[in-house]
């Protein structure tokens, strides 16, 4: 029988969930396979109801009953949830930049354009408050996680009490999936060996197709699929993840189209561009070959002027003012100039060539016919444009993340024609990343201006948005996104998951602005908090209160006041959009109360503790596997260990023992290594010969040969490494050795400061993605004798307690 009166359904769901049972919908006959069910969705997952068939000793005396299969309300649309990487408010085409957007202007065009829509200021932050609606502090994310420590707002642990969007969506009956960055998995939880509840897959959604950590190289990505990581890669001249990442979303949508077509999807598309490495395919660049030349001054005027000219930015707005700590162009050399100009253009190939790649995304939802219900949100960056590639930006982001923040100029226009391809791992000047940020003063990290955290955004939905092309300029932040899909979607914020009370949803619907009788209306967001390493800023009502940065984010070990000290501004944004004219000392009550309100709602959201000492927070003691392990054994071959359980070599002396056989063909492959093109080590057989070899950062390569070919049988190869510390970066003399025997001797002039390149991995017996010496071999180079045992053994660490820290916050700086 079809069911018609919500009495019979409490029956067998029983009386205690009556309440939830009034709420929900039958569709079809209940019992039959086709049923489905609407769910309340206070609890996820739903209460099973109970079995409502007939069962006796036989089947044929017997009745079947299938519980009806959730699905979510009438008429939800699918969601397909965009956020690009590192590109600040004055990047896209459509709110006033020079790269063109055009996927970004399609959903403009078909929707609502944002203008004062907000991030967190740096990447872990915003897409944990993204997926959770929650504030990132309140999720765990007050900082990445290479940064956490062990308070609630900072342990990088997006809890059970914090269900994502993904895990909302899920228990009502779409299928949910991610493609691209994730970077919100606890960094000691970043191998294989799990556990998986915070990877994507754990978060609630069926499928993940990306990288886990804050970047990754384009060419040849350190990738997984699920939990498994993957090479897709290999074999394929020319492969870029940006294009096989909207192949993948393309292809998944078909599949699930074909599987399920009447079944509502939610797709998180979140790509690595424009972050670090800058790596476009050589077409794109050319876009804009000499687009650039006019310099970083230039090009903020030329964005301020598109802005007013699109509605981006208000008519009375203001052109903050240059800062002196970067250079004007004019004052820069013919070289500077050619190289500069030469990074932005990669950039903007890169950002150009991203959008392109999540246009065909959306074009597929078109060609599936399911565009009109579908609510496309697209946000241009996770944060402001990144100062991390130094004043003078350089070919591999390695060696600044390694404190080398002056790479020669001369060196640099070395990788000129290769700048953005496979042979660089490249990053721009800093004064790039503040000229794509206008009309606003400073960059990514900086959570007190609108330079860190103002983003560009579309929305579209054609079923829902009739103000198509219209601009909407109501105050509203990353944590809203969470509450306008399920408002779209007709579906409430649970109040438990897995039998887990939730943290209320701390973001407001958006969907209001939805209606052109609401265009000019008041926001509905009055107040918000923001604070990244204790540069603070609080908005209320049109009103906004920060704190003043001591330095730009690109000055590095710089000293930082007491947080008490800290400067403070005051904005009425009403009338001052880009925060040009400081109100703080017309008005000190004004800001008295303001800051009075921060420290309400850090309070709240578990903003405290307060700490702007970033090296002592990366020295913070934090859960590891291998944690004070100095000893380390494989056998056979072992690929794909992540680094944060490698053996780390960087600051200490160290043995390598290999004890292998040599096959009767003489020996030739990898026995170990870990990193690669970037920077790295290798020990390894060529072509009979025994060989260690160091590359340093690209900047010198430190090898030892043994002389003569090995003969077949059984052999051990050891290196011994004696540092000459204490000390960062210091140099250190090498052994090789065959059978015990010296075969090879050696100096070492420096070494890796800080970060082994943190994108590869520890390889035994061969190697997984970039080699470290490409003149001797190219991967996989397999190993084709035996490794019966691989010992390598640290040494303890030659590094003070000072040199510690700088190396978990280069390893953090890398990871954002």
């Amino acid at each position: 029988m079809k069911i018609t009166t919500t009495l019979s359904l409490s029956f067998l769901l029983g009386a205690s969930y009556l309440p939830a049972a009034l709420a929900q919908t039958i569709n079809g006959t209940l019992g039959t396979p086709s049923a489905t069910t609407t769910i309340q969705g206070n609890q996820i997952p739903a209460v099973p109801p109970k079995f409502g068939g007939v069962i006796q000793e036989t089947a044929k005396d017997s009745k079947p009953w299938w519980p009806p299969t959730v699905v979510p309300p009438k008429g939800a649309p699918n969601v397909l949830l965009i956020m690009t990487d590192d590109q600040g408010y004055g990047v896209s085409g459509t709110f006033g930049g020079v790269i063109p957007t055009p996927a970004l202007d399609r959903i403009a065009k078909a929707g609502l354009r944002y203008t004062q829509f907000c991030s967190t200021a740096l990447c872990s932050p915003t897409r944990a408050a993204l997926i959770t609606g929650r504030n990132h502090h309140s999720s765990g994310f007050g900082v990445i996680t290479e940064l956490s420590t062990g308070f609630p707002g900072y342990d990088s642990v997006i809890g059970p009490d914090n269900a994502t969007i993904g895990a909302i969506l899920k228990g009502n009956g779409y299928a949910t999936s991610w493609f691209g960055k994730n970077h919100n998995t606890p960094a000691y939880q970043y191998t294989v060996a799990g556990p998986f509840d915070q990877w994507p897959v754990g978060m609630g959604f069926d499928y993940f197709y990306g990288f886990m950590g804050g970047e990754t190289d384009q060419w040849t990505p350190y990738l997984f699929q699920n939990n498994k990581q993957i090479s897709p890669w290999v074999g394929k001249p020319g492969y870029n993840l940006t294009t096989d990442m909207a192949d993948e979303a393309i292809g998944y949508m078909k599949e699930l189209n074909a599987a399920a077509p009447d079944k509502p999807f939610f797709l998180y598309y979140v790509p690595g561009g424009s972050h670090s490495p800058h790596q476009p395919k050589a077409e794109w660049v050319e876009k804009f070959k000499g687009k650039f030349d006019k310099g970083w001054n230039a090009l903020r005027e030329e964005i301020f002027a598109n802005q007013k000219r699109l509605g981006a930015i208000p008519e009375n707005a203001k052109l903050t003012e240059w800062p002196d700590s970067l250079p004007k162009w004019e004052t820069l050399s013919a070289d500077q100039k050619k190289l500069f100009a030469r990074q932005a253009e990669v950039y903007a190939g890169y950002t150009a060539y991203t959008d392109y790649e999540i246009g065909r995304v959306i074009q597929q939802v078109e060609d599936m016919g399911q565009l009109d219900n579908t609510l496309v949100i697209y946000i241009d960056g996770d944060n402001g444009t990144s100062p991390e590639g130094t004043l003078s930006g350089t070919p591999n982001q390695y060696t600044s993340y390694n404190g080398i923040l002056d790479f020669p100029i001369e060196k640099q226009l070395e990788f000129y024609d290769a700048w953005g391809s496979a042979g660089s791992y490249p990053h721009m000047a800093v004064a790039w990343s503040w000229a794509f940020d206008t009309p606003f003063k400073y960059t990514k990290q900086v959570a007190s201006h609108f330079g860190g955290t103002r983003q560009g955004m579309a929305i579209s939905w054609p079923n829902r948005i009739k103000d198509t092309g219209g601009v909407r300029s109501q105050f509203h932040h990353v944590i809203d996104i969470v509450p306008t899909i399920l408002e779209a979607a007709g579906i409430k914020a649970p109040q438990t998951v897995n039998g887990i009370k939730q943290k209320p949803i701390e973001g407001v619907s958006m969907a209001y602005t939805f209606d052109k009788a609401n265009a000019n209306a008041p926001s509905k967001r009055k107040t918000q908090y923001f604070e990244m390493i204790a540069n603070r800023g609080i908005y209320n009502d049109g009103w906004y209160a920060n704190t003043t940065p001591p330095h730009g984010p690109w000055i590095l070990n710089a000293p930082l006041p007491p947080i008490a000290d800290y400067k403070w501004e005051l904005y009425n944004i009403k009338e001052d959009y880009s925060q040009a004219n400081d109100l703080a000392a017309k008005m000190p009550d004004k800001l008295k109360e303001m800051q009075k309100l921060f420290a309400t709602e850090a309070a709240k959201y578990n903003v405290l503790p307060l700490n702007n000492d970033t090296f002592a927070r990366s020295l913070a003691p934090r859960p590891s596997a291998t944690a004070g392990k100095t000893v380390f054994t494989y056998t056979g071959v072992n690929p794909g260990i992540n680094s944060s359980n490698a053996p780390n070599i960087l600051g200490r002396s160290y043995k390598m023992l290999a004890e292998v056989e040599v096959p009767q063909t003489g020996g030739d492959g990898m026995i170990a290594t870990m990193g690669g093109r970037w920077g790295g080590w290798g020990l390894y057989m060529l072509k009979g010969k025994p060989v260690f070899d160091y590359n340093m950062l690209i900047l010198a390569q430190y090898r030892w040969e043994g002389s003569d070919v090995l003969s077949a049988g059984k052999h051990t190869i050891a290196f011994e490494y004696s540092y000459d510390g204490p000390g960062i970066a210091k140099g250190g003399s090498g052994v090789l050795k065959v059978d015990d025997k010296v075969v090879a001797t050696g100096k070492q002039a420096n070494s890796i400061s800080f970060l082994q390149v943190a994108d590869e991995t520890f390889d035994v017996g061969i190697d997984t993605r970039t080699g470290v010496n490409d003149k001797d071999y190219q991967v996989p180079f397999a190993f084709d004798g035996t490794i019966h045992k691989l010992t390598v053994d640290l040494g303890p660490t030659q590094l003070t307690e000072v040199d510690q820290a700088k190396v978990r916050a280069a390893a953090a700086r890398a990871s954002d």
